[in-house]
């Protein structure tokens, strides 16, 4: 470990790195960062929650900044993770933002997943300024955060991936340049728009199952192990906690609605009807009518469960 983190330091770019946001996302990836860059890297943070820096803030050579602008201030390289537009817009453009210290040489990456009309006006400045911002929205949840194991959608101005690839390395297990900052939005937010289809359809398949009399144990044994069309990670992954009731959130239905209304955002100006993602948006819109936005995306299950007049959880 001793020997990865040396040659992490030396791969990295000169300059002090900073990291923004550290919730169930943030907070483990920063804290592999800050471990594997080692204590003379003078690491900065910043979280508006004082209970998010609890952990971190203890590591030696992790600084606590007092606002955004103090890491943009100080720092070549900043990371983002952040839960929505309003939150980046306020890091970035706020009055105690990034872009009060907006400078040559400066470089954000976004992590976070958000619109890309956002994304598009922040590259745009940055570029004016001549920073650079990029954008590496992820997959994986908070298991996957904190073994290190994120898959990062990277996007952004070449000589910017170039600095920024060595601290991908740092915090998950692989990344694919995609172009230009907005698309790394854009595929991200068409990925988790499919990722909704996939919550609808399980759901309907369960309930299927249950009025027809099918073991769902069995169902999953053989979609899992027979190797037919059928089978994904979201069905592996979710259909044992969605019987045995289990929606303790991975990831927020509340923000996997946010995420499916930013790609319907811009997909509706490709002037294509969608009506798959209809019923997906109806299936998640339903599941927070009945006031389970802080559970796991799989309980759109209970909307299925409604309107079948059966139960596909135990719990």
């Amino acid at each position: 470990m001793a020997k990865q983190a040396e040659q992490d330091q030396q791969n990295a770019p000169a300059g002090q790195v900073g990291f923004i946001g550290l919730g169930t996302m943030g907070g483990p990836m920063a804290r592999n960062l800050a471990a594997r860059l080692g204590a003379e890297s003078g690491m900065w943070v910043f979280d508006t929650s004082p209970h998010a820096l609890d952990d971190i803030k203890t590591m030696h050579g992790v600084h606590v900044a007092s606002a955004p602008r103090e890491i943009a201030e100080t720092c070549n390289i900043i990371i983002t993770c952040l839960p929505d537009d309003a939150a980046v817009e306020a890091v970035y453009r706020g009055p105690q933002g990034i872009s009060g210290a907006l400078r040559k040489g400066l470089t954000t990456l976004d992590c976070s997943t958000v619109s890309p009309g956002l994304t598009g006006e922040l590259e745009a400045q940055w570029r004016k300024a001549g920073a650079q911002h990029l954008t590496a929205p992820m997959l994986g949840s908070k298991a996957q955060s904190e073994a290190g194991q994120i898959f990062f959608i990277l996007g952004g101005a070449l000589p910017g991936v170039r600095d920024i690839t060595p601290y991908l390395s740092m915090m998950g297990r692989m990344h694919i340049f995609v172009g230009d900052a907005v698309t790394a939005s854009k595929i991200k937010l068409l990925h988790n728009a499919l990722g909704a289809v996939n919550y609808a359809a399980v759901a309907e398949a369960l309930g299927l199952c249950v009025t027809a009399g099918v073991d769902l144990k069995t169902f999953y044994d053989v979609v899992r192990n027979g190797g037919g069309m059928a089978f994904g990670n979201y069905f592996d992954r979710k259909v044992p906690s969605i019987i045995d009731g289990d929606y303790s959130p991975r990831f927020k239905l509340a923000l996997a609605h946010k995420d499916h209304m930013l790609a319907r955002g811009f997909i509706s100006g490709v002037h294509m009807e969608t009506p798959i993602l209809d019923a997906a948006r109806d299936m998640l819109e339903g599941a927070l009518a009945e006031g389970h936005g802080d559970e796991d995306a799989s309980t759109v299950t209970r909307v299925m469960e409604h309107r079948l007049r059966t139960t596909i959880s135990k719990k």
